[in-house]
């Protein structure tokens, strides 16, 4: 475990700005900055960032937090190996309390796997640099026949694995790593014959492959021999830490440049990346010979909505490659597409030339994908009528995969002069073929609204946007009202309202009020998220002194990561609307946050204690009926019923007036 000192200092060193900007490029607007969301699809941004609170919120979809919350969120990790992640970005050093051997055991099987992904790729390069075998093959490889610079293989972590089968597997089970491990990512594999490990990437060059925050998930290896029985490329299985579908080549090294310029360029392969990179053309990345996948998008659209796909002259790889634009369309990303001359690929043309000089071939050359896909298949269809037709709907199959009205209306004119066809026709087939998929779209997204309206609804773990569609009115679930307590807490516990009992007006801090009326009753919260904040906040505030401000950043980082992302909400959320419509219903306006919380607050105490001791009554009812108890049992709970049903009154009474 990660003692609490340590995770001080690493909320403390936490710009949530720059650790959000290496997932998602932000824009300043005004002291905050905003972004369309990383964790849902949207066009219209609506993810917050305020780096004076060091919190995120998705007004969206809701997810919210702290720079250490946006890490696991979006890496999909625990909360130690989000704080491990986020100290090693500020050079901190992480003290752990020593772990008993069952804390061992259940050690997370990613973080080892992690560990063994960068213990080898450093392996690999010092192979390359210390060993004969690795200069005279893999460092004369990369430098004299690919050209690339000493500066350049570090950067890109290059290496080799030796020529002898299991020689990086008895090095790496002497240095302490399991076999197990090595089996999960790939790096090794078992015969089946002597149950021995040998290595999948013996005898080959080595290109680590690195995730978007940089860690190391999976390796490619070349070989350079030229038996042609051998592949020519290996690559990591799927694993716990590595989906090929999810990553994309070089991202980590180009979202920066990415993010300046605006833009990404779309290669192939490694060595293209590479290469484009030491020519100074840095936001460039690979698919990395797979076919582009809905993840890779998104991922990659967290940083530019511009793609730019980039190939050699070769006619059947660009037709190969038009399946996977289709899904950029959709994702509303623009995408436009340059040809290299025949004789160069992006790795050699970026070798030839220098970063202006590339730079200004792709600015000349590039053209938008849907015209270069009209003109390619009209010009394959010549004169036949059946497969110009086939190409005329192939290009309405992907204008009508475009959201936004405009554009797709300017395509559908573009593309009709192109392909010299009526524009009224164009425009009916894809509005046909929309319609069509429309349909069952909508569909499922009204049924995946519903099912998601009614988690929020009934489960404890999504509350998220219950306080943007609830009064605190009659209707209200103990959960909703806990929220509102919490909130006030948190938002407004230091401030006075004034409020008008049976024996006048009396003047209460909003902690003070809450505190008082719920412990008079002996009554308190169960839902354990929101008890762990109304208690925090009640020793903080026992300890500073009733009327003075607790402070709200030990909730938004605090240890427990499920405290933390719900004070952020709650921090956040906007509760005008909910006190408003109390004084809408009186015809009453109100000017300040005192007012509206005067009448606020003491209507939620009297909700929640209404709902709170009725279904305390309940329990008790249900249990009188209990055979079992004694006969002291059922005189201490026919008590308990009368207590609470003169509670229940007296609340009523106080209902009234203020409900």
């Amino acid at each position: 475990m990660i003692d609490r000192e340590t995770i001080d200092r690493i909320y403390a060193a936490a710009d949530i700005v720059d650790i959000v900007g290496d997932y998602v490029t932000l824009k300043r607007k005004g002291v905050n900055y905003e972004a369309c969301c990383p964790f849902h699809n949207e066009k219209t941004p609506s993810f917050k960032v305020s780096p004076a609170r060091g919190i995120y919120k998705c007004f969206g979809c809701g997810k919210s937090g702290n720079a250490v919350n946006f890490v696991m969120e979006s890496e999909n990790i625990s909360y130690p190996e989000a704080l491990r992640i986020v100290a090693k970005r500020y050079g901190i050093e992480v003290k752990e309390e020593t772990l008993s051997e069952e804390q061992l055991e259940r050690n997370n099987n990613r973080e080892s796997m992690f560990a063994l992904n960068q213990w080898a790729a450093e392996y690999f390069q010092r192979y390359m640099y210390n060993e004969a075998e690795g200069r005279s093959v893999a460092l004369s490889y990369f430098s004299s026949a690919r050209g690339f610079s000493e500066a350049t293989i570090r950067k890109f972590g290059l290496g080799f694995c030796p020529s002898a089968g299991g020689r990086f597997s008895e090095d790496a089970r002497s240095a302490g790593y399991k076999e197990e491990f090595l089996l999960s990512t790939g790096l090794s594999l078992k015969s089946e014959y002597d149950g021995r490990l040998r290595d999948r990437f013996y005898d080959r060059v080595i290109f680590p492959v690195h995730n978007v925050s940089g860690r190391v998930v999976a390796f490619g290896g070349r070989t350079l021999r030229t038996d042609k029985k051998v592949a020519k490329y290996q690559n990591s299985p799927e694993s716990e830490v590595y989906s090929k579908s999810r990553e994309l080549y070089g991202l980590f090294f180009a979202k920066k440049a990415i993010q300046q310029e605006d833009r990404v360029i779309m290669v192939e392969g490694y060595a293209d990346v590479i290469s484009m990179h030491q020519a100074g053309v840095e936001n460039v990345v690979a698919s990395s010979g797979t076919s582009l996948t809905e993840e890779q998008i998104r991922l990659v659209g967290r940083f530019s909505r511009n793609i730019t796909l980039m190939f050699d002259g070769d006619a059947a790889g660009v037709k190969a490659a038009m399946r996977g634009v289709d899904l950029i369309l959709k994702e509303d990303m623009n995408v436009r597409i340059v040809l290299l001359p025949e004789e160069h690929d992006p790795d050699t043309f970026a070798r030839a030339y220098n970063s202006e000089e590339l730079r200004r071939y792709i600015s000349q050359n590039e053209q938008d994908f849907l015209a270069f896909k009209a003109r390619l298949l009209l010009g394959e269809a010549e004169r036949d009528p059946v497969r110009r037709t086939e190409a005329i709907r192939d290009i309405a199959h992907s204008i009508s995969l475009i959201s936004d009205s405009i554009k797709r209306a300017e395509y559908i004119r573009y593309c009709s002069e192109i392909m010299s066809v009526n524009e009224q026709i164009l425009a009916v087939d894809v509005a046909r073929l929309r319609d069509d998929v429309k349909g069952n779209r909508e569909a499922q997204d009204f049924l995946r609204r519903q099912q998601v309206r009614n988690r929020q609804e009934e489960s404890y773990h999504v509350q998220k946007s219950v306080a943007t569609r609830s009064e605190v009115a009659g209707g209200t679930t103990i959960e909703t009202l806990e929220r509102d307590l919490a909130k006030y807490l948190l938002k407004y516990g230091h401030y006075t309202i004034h409020v008008l009992e049976d024996d006048g007006e009396h003047s209460y801090n909003v902690a003070t009020y809450i505190f008082s009326e719920l412990e008079t009753d002996e009554l308190s919260f169960y839902t354990p998220v929101y008890r762990s904040i109304y208690e925090l906040y009640r020793d903080e505030w026992e300890r500073l002194g009733e009327g003075v401000e607790v402070p709200t950043y030990g909730f938004m980082n605090n240890a427990d990561a499920r405290v933390s992302s719900v004070a952020v909400d709650l921090l956040t959320s906007d509760d005008n609307y909910v006190i408003s419509r109390i004084w809408e219903q009186k015809d009453v306006h109100i000017e300040s946050d005192e007012e509206m919380l005067a009448a606020a607050v003491p209507k939620a105490v009297a909700l929640f204690k209404w709902r709170t001791v009725d279904q305390r009554i309940a329990e008790l009812q249900q249990k009188i009926l209990d055979s079992t108890l004694s006969d002291e049992e059922v005189e201490r709970c026919v008590e308990l019923l009368a207590r609470y049903n003169a509670v229940r009154l007296a609340i009523s009474k106080l209902s009234n007036r203020v409900i």
